[in-house]
């Protein structure tokens, strides 16, 4: 298999720990993209026309995109347990996966916007990302309290892990640990992982 990767993508990230999760890691070549990329790749806009990261091809030549999918695809070949049964904990765990993703798409927006002038930042948008990160980092925090993060580890403490991991490399003047003891507990426990260690993210 082959994943177009970013060291820097906190999807591709989610992906690439999942295949550790799975053992699956060994079996996947990573193919490193500069974001955002000067010159267009040719064999990722062959494989998903929108050219967007994560996008894994499988051995049988099958392109897979978005994180979600991907992940459950790697889940489901690697024999893993990341994806519950259908049933109340599948749909607890994919709840807190989306949250998560939405969060991560909101702080790349977020960055984009503060790379421009400032002069050309909007205000509202930026005080609506804010409002928006800190209101989701209190029910997770509520979450994490009542024991609903980290019972077990499946897909929904996954990506949240890589979402407050995200937040400590772009954001970390946010301090959003603040407050949030059950959350730190539960990101402390997140970032001793194997697979977690295996994957941090980097500049480069």
């Amino acid at each position: 298999m082959k994943l177009f990767w970013s060291s820097r993508s906190p999807f591709v990230r989610k992906v690439v720990m999942v295949a550790h999760e799975t053992g699956l890691h060994d079996r996947v070549a990573l193919i490193p993209l500069p974001i955002p990329s000067p010159v267009p790749c040719v064999e990722l806009h062959r494989a998903n026309p929108i050219a967007k990261l994560p996008t894994l091809i499988a051995d049988d030549g099958t392109a897979i995109a978005d994180s979600p999918v991907i992940c459950e695809y790697l889940d489901h070949l690697g024999g893993g347990s990341l994806f519950p049964v259908p049933g109340p904990a599948r749909w607890r765990a994919l709840g807190r996966q989306a949250l998560a993703d939405g969060l991560m798409d909101q702080l790349l927006l977020w960055r984009a916007e503060l790379r421009r002038a400032e002069a050309c930042r909007s205000a509202t948008l930026l005080a609506t990302f804010a409002g928006r990160l800190d209101a989701s980092l209190d029910r997770l925090e509520e979450q994490a309290a009542g024991g609903a993060c980290g019972a077990g580890f499946d897909i929904g403490d996954l990506t949240v892990g890589v979402m407050l991991a995200y937040l400590d490399f772009r954001f970390a003047e946010r301090g959003w640990r603040d407050g949030r003891p059950a959350l730190a507990k539960f990101q402390d426990s997140f970032a001793a992982r194997p697979s977690a260690i295996a994957t941090a993210f980097a500049e480069n």
